[in-house]
């Protein structure tokens, strides 16, 4: 089933700063992220008759971080791939340094899981979708970064 222009201009819309947020932590920085959650729409657009099933929202992030991946080949500000997978960071790492340096920490693989959750807003499937995995697989993933991340920052905040 073909995604319509309708639904995908809805998803814009409703969703847009969830993917700028997310996106950020590949583009670092919001600016570089409207540019290529811009153009990830507009392909999206393009191809919506490619769209056959699951989440709409999980196909489109899909393309997102491709667009995201193919500028960082081409040089741009992308954060980019690291054994496989993206490599997000927090877009303003100053904020909170112990939150940074704890997340950039963890494998890229939970880090994008991380990132898919929280600041893009997925739920376990449309990760799964999104990164090719089994939906408990993602939920798995999620729970190990967070049991690293509280971890870590407890550590940190006892030796204060």
């Amino acid at each position: 089933m073909a995604a319509t222009e309708r639904e995908i201009e809805e998803l814009y819309r409703s969703r847009y700063m969830r993917f700028v947020n997310g996106t950020a932590t590949l583009a670092g920085s919001r600016e570089a992220a409207r540019d290529v959650v811009q153009e990830g729409f507009a392909r999206a657009l393009a191809r919506r008759d490619d769209f056959r099933e699951g989440s709409l929202e999980a196909w489109v992030w899909t393309i997102t971080l491709r667009v995201a991946l193919d500028q960082r080949r081409r040089g741009l500000r992308i954060v980019g791939l690291r054994n496989g997978h993206p490599d997000p960071v927090l877009p303003e790492p100053e904020r909170d340094p112990e939150l940074a340096a704890a997340v950039r920490a963890l494998p890229p693989k939970r880090r994008t899981v991380v990132f898919l959750r929280y600041f893009a807003d997925l739920t376990h499937a449309q990760i799964a979708q999104v990164l090719g995995l089994s939906e408990g697989t993602a939920a798995a993933t999620l729970s190990q970064a967070r049991a690293t991340l509280r971890a870590a920052l407890t550590r940190e905040e006892e030796s204060a």
